[in-house]
């Protein structure tokens, strides 16, 4: 594994070149992501939802929470609207979806498992396994996959930095790993930016 420095350049076309290519194969996750939001999968799985088309979500428990102990909880909230995929396309316009998705998520996550809000690692992935925005609730106390610093940005400081300059993620440089063998680390080596 190798981290990579991406640039709002790279936000632009390297990382283009990922969504467009190196993950192509996920129209069936994009697919299974809309069947759930429409109810026509999963839809005994919905924790919570709410179905504001714009600034709601559904909370489903993540597959790698097998929801018998509390020590390793995790659960996805998947928005409703389209067109977001990933932390670079969020702006202030999609704070009002932010806090719903922090206020509501961590208030039907202590109403149905008793864990407080306290006691919960809300954040998103940078880059996310698939492109349509959503954020990972898991417990404080769990080291789940994908939750370190360098793939991992809290959903609170997601939003400070929304209220700060609503282009901040257009504008700011991310860091995230990838494995050696993925085409996007050739595609930064060959633009000799790795």
């Amino acid at each position: 594994v190798v981290l990579l420095h991406c640039s709002q350049f790279h936000g632009k076309s390297i990382i283009l070149f990922m969504w467009e290519l190196v993950f192509l194969g996920s129209a069936a996750i994009l697919c299974w992501v809309y069947n759930i939001l429409e109810k026509k999968a999963e839809a005994d799985r919905i924790v919570y939802e709410n179905p504001d088309p714009i600034n709601g979500f559904v909370l489903i428990p993540d597959f790698k929470w097998n929801q018998k102990q509390l020590e390793d909880l995790y659960l996805i909230a998947i928005c409703h609207r389209r067109g977001i995929k990933s932390v670079r396309d969020l702006m202030a316009e999609h704070l009002p979806l932010l806090r719903n998705i922090l206020k509501e998520g961590g208030e039907a996550i202590q109403k149905r498992f008793g864990l407080a809000k306290t006691q919960l690692r809300v954040y998103l992935h940078y880059q996310p396994s698939y492109f349509h925005l959503h954020v990972h609730f898991t417990a404080l106390s769990y080291d789940a996959p994908g939750c370190s610093a360098e793939r991992a940005l809290l959903l609170s400081n997601v939003m400070y930095h929304l209220e700060l300059d609503s282009q901040y993620y257009q504008k700011c440089p991310l860091t995230f790993p990838v494995r050696e063998d993925e085409p996007l680390l050739k595609k930064f080596q060959e633009a000799g930016k790795a």
